[in-house]
């Protein structure tokens, strides 16, 4: 399988890999057919899944659409961004580290966890850690990306 590192994962994301794991049976990946919203209740509200794109502009070879974000991983973003490519977002290009992670999980096809410090609109929180696991209808070619959000609080001092 993958040697991915749960060392610095939360709770959630380790739940999240052990999902994504029983869905590869013998695969390499799963596929998004294989993921069953019912079997994966607690991990909805922080569920963003991106589809990947090849070859729809000149400038970039591979884009990445906001496909569906969970009603907590919404509610802790800057702006709604669910249908929304991420070249179309200055700080979402190329040389951001989201999409660096994502076409590093496109290209490898093996699952990641990121840890960036969050700047979103809620101060309680100090960064944002994600798992970002691959999907394939063929089982080679990744169209898709399951990922799972967890944000990290800042400690609180009296």
């Amino acid at each position: 399988m993958t040697a991915l590192d749960l060392e610095s994962a939360t709770p959630r994301l380790r739940q999240a890999f052990e999902y994504w794991v029983a869905k590869c049976g013998s695969r390499p990946m799963p596929s998004r057919a294989d993921l069953e919203p019912a079997e994966m209740k607690p991990l909805l509200p922080y569920l963003v899944l991106m589809d990947v794109l090849r070859d729809t502009r000149p400038d970039w070879p591979l884009d990445f659409r906001y496909r569906l974000i969970g009603s907590v991983t919404d509610a802790m973003m800057n702006a709604r961004y669910t249908g929304k490519c991420m070249s179309e977002l200055p700080h979402q290009q190329p040389d951001s580290r989201l999409w660096q992670s994502l076409s590093h999980v496109t290209q490898t096809r093996q699952p990641q966890i990121n840890r960036v410090p969050y700047v979103g609109p809620h101060k309680d929180f100090i960064s944002v850690v994600d798992l970002v696991m691959p999907l394939s209808a063929d089982g080679v070619k990744v169209d898709m990306l399951f990922c799972i959000v967890d944000f990290v609080p800042r400690e609180r001092r009296y």
